[in-house]
């Protein structure tokens, strides 16, 4: 009896331990521009890179909220070509309740602005980029020998995987994830079976 008991609790802890290594990582939320929040930067002469190098320094993933904390201004999204000429005309989200919370649904660039009047101008703005989810088997991309390739030390851009390569990916990820769950139960009916 002690030793079937062995047996059960060792599967257990195996499936346990196997079942948390499939496991997403938690989303994270980024307050923009960490202790400094979401304001126009003071006037040296870096401003207008502040919000650019704190999205530098992080790496934001699928699933992950970017919280805007700010009082008598306001955040908006935008196309690129408005963030990239201040244009607060036409936006795509407004948030204006001093605590705004932006959820990051998709990789790709996501762009912000103030809403209010020479904010922007004077360096309130951000650029966030979030990362492709990186899929199980996905061979690495061909190497191009194209005329135009980047600088010295610095490896050539792959292009972002298509919808396909993503189906194929999470199709694979639950074959595999069904195939090891029967063996599991498999083995564990044998050993049980065994004793």
């Amino acid at each position: 009896m002690a030793s079937r008991l062995f047996v059960l609790c060792t599967c257990v802890i195996i499936f346990m331990a196997a079942t948390n290594t499939c496991v997403v990582e938690a989303s994270v939320q980024f307050k923009v521009g960490g202790g400094f929040g979401w304001h126009e930067p003071a006037g040296n002469n870096n401003t207008d890179q502040f919000y650019i190098q704190w999205a530098e320094r992080n790496r934001f993933q699928v699933g992950d909220a970017l919280v805007f904390e700010y009082q008598n201004d306001s955040v908006l999204s935008v196309e690129k070509l408005d963030y990239m000429n201040c244009d607060a005309s036409n936006p795509i989200t407004a948030f204006d309740n001093g605590n705004s919370t932006f959820n990051l649904d998709r990789p790709g660039n996501f762009y912000f602005i103030s809403g209010t009047d020479d904010h922007c101008k004077n360096g309130q703005k951000i650029l966030v980029d979030v990362m492709h989810p990186h899929s199980i088997l996905k061979s690495p991309p061909p190497i191009s020998l194209s005329p135009s390739l980047p600088p010295e030390g610095f490896p050539p851009m792959a292009p972002p995987p298509s919808d396909d390569q993503t189906l194929e990916a999470s199709s694979a990820s639950v074959l595999l994830t069904t195939i090891f769950m029967s063996l599991f139960v498999t083995f564990v009916s044998v050993m049980l079976l065994a004793f």
